[in-house]
């Protein structure tokens, strides 16, 4: 059973990334393909986000790496595997396109249901199947 504080901190940090991505302007695909768009009309405002985004993350993530739980009481679950391989490789080219394809990675595509269109009728329903396919054809570890 997931603890009231662990849904109140994941609630939080979800919030927060939503309103940054709104904020940002991240939450326009147009801002995604233009970035994407290096010979056209290039926007390098994706970088200086991420960027940021990074500046203030990583402090944090090293403060978090030397604790022995997580603010909210958890086990802290960091990934322990580092190597670079073919299903690495596959996924990023596979995320890769259908981002460069719909302008919309998951995080701008939840933060916009409140904004539902028509491409995100199309973009939702195959980001889930995606994500469950993904999920049946992993290797069990």
């Amino acid at each position: 059973m997931v603890r009231s504080q662990t849904l109140a901190t994941a609630f939080l940090a979800g919030a927060l990334f939503g309103v940054g991505l709104a904020v940002s302007g991240m939450t326009e695909p147009d801002k995604v393909l233009n970035f994407l768009d290096l010979f056209g009309h290039w926007d390098p405002s994706l970088a200086l986000v991420m960027g940021a985004a990074l500046a203030v993350a990583l402090p944090g993530f090293r403060w978090a790496q030397a604790q022995p739980l997580a603010l909210c009481g958890d086990a802290l679950q960091l990934p322990t595997r580092r190597e670079i391989d073919a299903p690495l490789l596959i996924g990023a080219l596979l995320f890769g396109a259908g981002w460069g394809l719909a302008g919309y990675c998951p995080g701008p595509a939840l933060a916009n249901i409140a904004r539902l269109n028509a491409e995100l009728i199309v973009v939702l329903p195959a980001m889930a199947l995606g994500s469950f396919l993904a999920g049946r054809l992993a290797p069990k570890a």
